[in-house]
């Protein structure tokens, strides 16, 4: 199995991540388990070789479809770690990183000590908190290590544009934002206002969805979870999105992203678990998820394989 990289060799700094990844489409691989919910490493890497050979911008180990919120520390660490040492430099690799200020530093040093590239900062754990609380946390991440971080907008982590500029400018290493929100006048007022100094990310499910909109929002880049199980479809989407290219893009949402969200709108929880059927559905398969996420029963199965025909 490849040696992969360390720590030392690591070379590729903040501002050199953030041109990479918007450059091309990102992958959230999930992570693998045994029946009884261990990491099963050598199937996650036998995954994460397949990805690569079709060409994703960057991975992101151990995030929200890789089920970071049901991960230990120490099996985040093996994840990350996996992951590092599979690409072995080939494209970058960045980590989930969340909960609380505290544990997210010790986090985002984890990550930094398996030789990730870059921090995807999730929204921190259960508390709502304003605009000063959220960015005294965001920073405490991002002078706690030297990697790239990339704030992920959503859920109970939601900010404003004069917040993420004052961050921007006492965060160097923030180099990224992406948007699990939605809010179309919010991201404009974002783009508007900062430009180039960061790269924009789709996070919202199912991102393809999104793409073509919010291309014009200067966000030229998202993370597919469908990439999982039908990686060259993924790539021919964003292809079509980047092109402009309406009528394929339109077609592939009518015909599949559409009915596939039918199905991952059924029960809560299913956006992740979605994407683990679909592995199983090509013969693929990456393992249960964990409680509190529930597997499709094999009725919703049946129809994702269906859907999925002759795509793989």
């Amino acid at each position: 199995m490849p040696t992969g990289k360390s720590v030392e060799m690591q070379k590729i700094s903040p501002s050199e991540l953030a041109k990479k990844i918007g450059e091309g489409l990102l992958s959230f691989p999930v992570t693998h388990f045994m029946k009884r919910s261990a990491f099963d490493e050598d199937r996650y890497r036998e995954h994460i070789a397949w990805l690569l050979d079709h060409r994703p911008a960057g991975l992101f180990a151990a995030g929200g479809t890789g089920e970071f919120f049901s991960l230990t520390q120490g099996e985040f660490s093996a994840v990350v770690t996996a992951a590092v040492r599979e690409t072995a430099g080939r494209v970058p690799v960045l980590a989930g990183c969340g909960y609380g200020t505290a544990m997210a530093k010790e986090f985002a040093k984890a990550a930094e000590d398996a030789g990730a590239d870059g921090i995807l900062l999730l929204p921190p754990y259960l508390v709502n908190s304003d605009a000063a609380g959220l960015m005294a946390h965001t920073e405490a991440v991002c002078a706690a290590t030297n990697l790239g971080v990339i704030f992920y907008n959503r859920d109970n982590a939601i900010i404003d544009e004069a917040t993420l500029e004052q961050l921007c400018d006492r965060c160097p290493n923030l180099i990224g934002f992406k948007d699990g929100y939605g809010d179309i006048e919010l991201m404009t007022r974002i783009y508007t206002r900062l430009g180039d100094r960061l790269t924009y990310i789709g996070g919202l499910p199912t991102a393809e969805t999104f793409a073509l909109p919010y291309l014009e929002m200067g966000v030229t880049t998202y993370s597919s979870a469908i990439f999982n199980f039908l990686p060259n479809f993924a790539q021919q989407f964003y292809s079509a999105v980047r092109q402009r290219d309406h009528e394929k893009v339109y077609s592939d949402l009518r015909e599949f992203v559409l009915p596939y969200i039918s199905i991952r709108n059924r029960r809560k929880g299913y956006a992740v678990s979605i994407v683990k059927a679909g592995m199983t559905a090509i013969g693929r398969p990456a393992g249960p998820v964990r409680s509190p996420l529930i597997d499709l029963d094999p009725a919703e199965l049946a129809d994702l394989k269906k859907l999925i025909g002759d795509r793989s």
